[in-house]
């Protein structure tokens, strides 16, 4: 495929890396990245306490996050299309979190 040859082309010409280590990196970083609000949205489950969460903070975090997987698709990035679906699935839970138990305390 030619964005997997292209990649490879800038990995040993630009930045002078074999490309195993490179995607082993992105790899690595990508899943830390995805699961970090693995934790995060186990706890709101269980709790139902999203009173310290900031909403702002979820919908942008969730803008930025599709963002970066539809720019992931544009370039043919599996990496950034996967593990940013999957961040964007644990952020956009607890956003949907935040909007249904913030509504309950009110009623």
């Amino acid at each position: 495929e030619l964005w997997v040859s292209e990649t490879k082309i800038i990995y040993e010409r630009k930045l002078k890396m074999n490309p195993f280590i490179a995607e082993t990196i992105g790899y690595v970083g990508g899943m830390c990245t995805a699961f970090c609000f693995m934790p995060q949205t186990l706890k709101t489950i269980k709790t139902k306490d999203v009173q310290s969460l900031s909403m702002v903070s979820y919908i942008l975090y969730c803008i930025g996050i599709l963002s970066w997987v539809i720019y992931g698709v544009y370039v043919h990035s599996i990496q950034m299309v996967i593990f940013n679906s999957i961040s964007l699935f644990f952020a956009g839970y607890i956003l949907i979190m935040i909007i249904k138990y913030r509504q309950k305390k009110q009623l």
